[in-house]
C-alpha cells in the first residue's frame, strides 16, 4: 500500500541550519547529557571520557532527577499525563502478554515481544505530533498503540490472515517492516519528500541495535545527513540481536556512530519513560526547525525472547535478566506516581480490570479470525507455474491429509 506524503501536512518553517549541524543541545555531538545535565561535551573531553553519558529523569528508585537541558521539554507534563503515560505502558505489556500466550495456543504463527521497552516506544510515541510519519519494524506495538491503531489490527499478519490490518494513512503509521533496517531508508525518502512539500512536520523511523550493523542503515544515515531531511533515528538498543550481543555489533557506543555521518547522537535511559519522552520531543523539534537528522539510542533490555521461536536461555544468563527487572520501567513510573501523590490506588485498580477486558478482547477478535489459507504460499511463487512448485504443494496436500486421517481415526 503507497503513503501520501504530502498529507496532513503544514507548511514548513525555514530551515536554521544545514546538513550535518550539531545542533545546540548538550551531548548532541555524539556525546549524550548525562543525568545532572551537564555541557556539551567538547572535542577534547571527549577523548578523556571513559562511559558513555545516560539521560536519565526517573531513577529505577523512581526518583526524578534534574536534568538542565531536557527538563523543559517535559516542563508542563501534568499528573494526568503521567498516568496517561502509566496506563498506555500497562496496557500495551498486557497486549503483548496475551499475543504471546495466543502464539503458544496455536493461534498465532509467530509473536515478537516487546517485554521490557514499553518505556522507549510510550515514550517516544507520545512525542510525535499527528502529522509526524512513523516507521517502525516488527515490535513497535507501544508506538501503534500511541498512533491509535487497534491492537488487534496488528495481529493479523502474525495469524497469516493479512499483510498488515490497518491503512498507513489513517494514523501516519506505516505498515510492519521485517526485513532487518529497510524500514531507515524509506523513512529517509519520506522525510526528503516532506522538506519539498514544503511541510513542517517530522519522520521517525525504528529500528533495533542488531539492524544498526545492517547497509540500509548506513546508507540511511549518509543519505539523511547530506540531504538534512528530518527524520529522528530511534535504536532500541535491547542488548541482544537474536543471540548476539552488542559488544560483538560495535566497539562504540551504537549512538556515537552518528558523529561520523555528521548528525547528534544521544543515549537515553530506554527505561525511562519520562527521559524517552523528552530526548525524543527535542529530535523531533530539531527535525522540524531544518536541523536534520539525529539519532537516539534508547539504551533497554529485552526481557523475553526475540520472537517465539527463539530460546534466549541459550545465550544469556538469569542473573543478566534479574539485574534488569530492577529497571523495570512500568515499576520504575508506578513508584514516582506514588511518591508524588499523582495516582491513588483505585486508578491502578481500575486500569487492573482495564488491562483484563483488553485481554479479553483481544483474544475473542483473533480466535473469530479465519484460518490462513494453508495453500497460498504456492500461488505466487511463478507466474505462470513450476513443475517443483506442484510436486511441493502436493507433498504438502498429502501432509495436511495425515492429520485428518488421525483425527478420523484412521
Amino acid at each position: 500500500m503507497t503513503v501520501d506524503s504530502s498529507a496532513a501536512r503544514k507548511p514548513r518553517r525555514s530551515a536554521a541550519g544545514k546538513a550535518g549541524t550539531t545542533g545546540s543541545k548538550a551531548g548532541t555531538t555524539g556525546d549524550a547529557t548525562g543525568a545532572t545535565g551537564t555541557s556539551r561535551t567538547t572535542r577534547s573531553t571527549a577523548k578523556k571520557s571513559t562511559a558513555p553519558e545516560l539521560v536519565q529523569l526517573l531513577t529505577p528508585e523512581g526518583k526524578r532527577v534534574k536534568n538542565a537541558e531536557y527538563d523543559a521539554y517535559v516542563a508542563g507534563i501534568t499528573a494526568e499525563e503521567l498516568r496517561g503515560l502509566y496506563r498506555d505502558m500497562v496496557l500495551t505489556r498486557r497486549f503483548d502478554a496475551e499475543a504471546t500466550a495466543l502464539q503458544r495456543q496455536g493461534e498465532l504463527g509467530l509473536w515478537a515481544s516487546l517485554l521490557g521497552q514499553e518505556a522507549a516506544q510510550i515514550g517516544s510515541g507520545r512525542a510525535t505530533r499527528e502529522d509526524d510519519y512513523v516507521f517502525p519494524t516488527y515490535r513497535e506495538h507501544g508506538v501503534a498503540w500511541c498512533r491509535g491503531v487497534d491492537p488487534t489490527n496488528l495481529l493479523g499478519m502474525f495469524r497469516g490472515v493479512n499483510n498488515g490490518g490497518w491503512d498507513p494513512n489513517s494514523n501516519n503509521f506505516h505498515l510492519y517492516t521485517i526485513v532487518i533496517g529497510s524500514q531507515t531508508l524509506h523513512a529517509t525518502g519520506y522525510a526528503m519528500g516532506i522538506t519539498k512539500d514544503g511541510a513542517d512536520s517530522a519522520v521517525i523511523a525504528y529500528f533495533g541495535d542488531g539492524a544498526s550493523s545492517q547497509g540500509d542503515v548506513a546508507e540511511a544515515f549518509t543519505f539523511s545527513a547530506v540531504y538534512n531531511a528530518p527524520v529522528v533515528f530511534f535504536c532500541q538498543n535491547n542488548q541482544w540481536a537474536i543471540s548476539e550481543p552488542t559488544e560483538k555489533q560495535s566497539r562504540v557506543p551504537l549512538y556515537q556512530r552518528a558523529q561520523g555521518f555528521g548528525f547528534p547522537g544521544v543515549r537515553v535511559d530506554g527505561n525511562d519513560v519520562l527521559a524517552c519522552l523528552a530526548v525524543t520531543k527535542w529530535a523531533l523539534e530539531r527535525a522540524r526547525n531544518g536541523e536534520g537528522p539525529s539519532l537516539v539510542e534508547a539504551f533497554t533490555y529485552r526481557m523475553g525472547a526475540h520472537t517465539t521461536s527463539d530460546d534466549p536461555s541459550r545465550y544469556r544468563g538469569d542473573e543478566e535478566r534479574a539485574a534488569w527487572e530492577a529497571k523495570d520501567p512500568i515499576l520504575r513510573l508506578r513508584r514516582y506516581l506514588e511518591a508524588s501523590n499523582h495516582a491513588e490506588e483505585g486508578f491502578f485498580a481500575e486500569l487492573e480490570t482495564e488491562s483484563e477486558a483488553l485481554g479479553k478482547r483481544v483474544r475473542e477478535a483473533v480466535r473469530a479470525m479465519p484460518d490462513p489459507d494453508r495453500f497460498a504460499i504456492f500461488e505466487n511463487a511463478y507466474a505462470d507455474g513450476h513443475a517443483l512448485v506442484d510436486e511441493e504443494r502436493a507433498q504438502f496436500a498429502a501432509y495436511q491429509a495425515s492429520f485428518a486421517d488421525v483425527e478420523g481415526g484412521h
